[in-house]
């Protein structure tokens, strides 16, 4: 098993936020996390990532049978945890280039690897924008500065498919994006996704579960998860609304 969760509490400046969430994603699995606006879709995603500010309270969290939540922010991303923003950061004077090369190097020699020239870098790097539809002349930027919001998703996808996580948790990928570059994106993400790593999507829409086939669906509401299901819950959301798992809450309290 990729990622167990069981009866995680969280809380964000002593107000509790998630209330006892229970989940596994094994290798090879697609899940999805659904639900309105404050229901603590984002708290997991940080509190995963190791994010300051973000306290477990209660619960634990493996990732490949280690206690996740006794690392520190490098050390989850050193073992093969990803996060894909939900509001990219931007790092003005940093370029793409060096960032994501000094982030290769980094978790290559956390494993005992050799660093990786800059000939390598470039070949392997300029195979992945070309993946997604991407000029190269994005490496010279500064990281998501002055970026449009498509940009800056399209620039998280990139870093995903450069870094080659375990699990890559993507909060709201689709967020801002148009039909065209939604495409884009989940082609990076689904040419990423193999037998041997998992991915959590992140969302409030169905639209993205058209181009990213989910194995399981979860529908996150006021902190506990209170329906799962497959693909098909998706759609039965977008046909009743979040309405409908708020009083799936009510009914599992």
């Amino acid at each position: 098993m990729l990622l167990k969760i069981k009866e995680l509490r969280a809380s964000v400046k002593d107000t509790e936020i998630l209330k006892g969430i229970n989940l596994k994603v094994n290798r090879g699995e697609v899940h999805a996390i659904m639900g309105p606006n404050g229901s603590g879709k984002s708290t997991l995603a940080n509190l995963l990532s190791g994010r300051e500010g973000y306290e477990a309270t209660g619960g634990e969290v493996l990732f490949d049978g280690k206690n996740l939540l006794d690392m520190s922010t490098e050390e989850r991303a050193c073992q093969g945890l990803f996060l894909a923003f939900q509001y990219p950061v931007e790092i003005p004077g940093v370029s793409i280039a060096n960032f994501l090369k000094s982030a290769v190097n980094d978790i290559r020699a956390y494993h005992g690897l050799s660093k990786i020239d800059a000939m390598e870098f470039l070949t392997l790097a300029k195979d992945k924008m070309k993946m997604l539809d991407m000029d190269s002349k994005f490496l010279r930027r500064s990281v998501n500065d002055g970026f449009s919001g498509g940009e800056k998703k399209r620039n998280e996808v990139f870093q995903l498919s450069m870094l080659n996580p375990r699990l890559a948790v993507l909060d709201e990928t689709d967020s801002g994006l148009d039909i065209d570059a939604l495409k884009i994106v989940a082609n990076g993400v689904n040419r990423f996704h193999t037998k041997e790593n998992g991915v959590v999507l992140i969302t409030h829409y169905q639209r993205l579960l058209d181009y990213i086939a989910p194995d399981f669906v979860h529908v996150l509401v006021k902190g506990r998860i209170v329906e799962s299901g497959g693909k098909e819950l998706a759609l039965h959301l977008e046909k009743h609304g979040y309405d409908w798992a708020i009083k799936s809450k009510k009914r599992v309290n």
